[in-house]
């Protein structure tokens, strides 16, 4: 299994992303069991919707609901993503704090995303 950061389906969504060759080239070796956090949808379909409008938005979330486990946010998981948040001193946003949370919980190592910040955290391996 493979968590998938927003900043790959945005960059993957929208041609004009720095990241968009990439995120294309990297779609094939995918092949791995994906997983996302209910976060990481809300932060790529509003991003996506502010570029493209409503439609692309509406468009991404069904591709990343179709094609991904999503985890959804109970109070046990945020507040153990706070102190995620605290141990790297806001470094790392909410989200990416929910994100690594999980990785831990399910023992999962890689992390799909153009975001450096995933690379101080120990154990975790950015794909990019």
């Amino acid at each position: 299994m493979i968590f998938i950061d927003s900043s790959y389906f945005m960059a993957a969504a929208h041609k004009k992303d720095r990241w968009h060759r990439r995120a294309v080239e990297m779609v094939g070796e995918l092949s791995d069991e994906k997983l996302v956090s209910e976060l990481v949808i809300v932060e790529s379909v509003t991003g996506i919707g502010a570029i493209g409008g409503g439609k692309a938005g509406v468009d991404l979330y069904e591709y990343i609901s179709g094609n991904c486990e999503v985890v959804f946010v109970d109070r046990e998981l945020l507040e153990s993503a706070i102190s995620t948040y605290l141990k790297y001193d806001g470094t790392l946003s909410v989200a990416d704090a929910v994100s690594v949370e999980i990785m831990h919980r399910r023992g999962i190592k890689k992390i799909v995303s153009f975001d450096a910040d995933f690379d101080k955290v120990a154990g975790i391996s950015r794909i990019h």
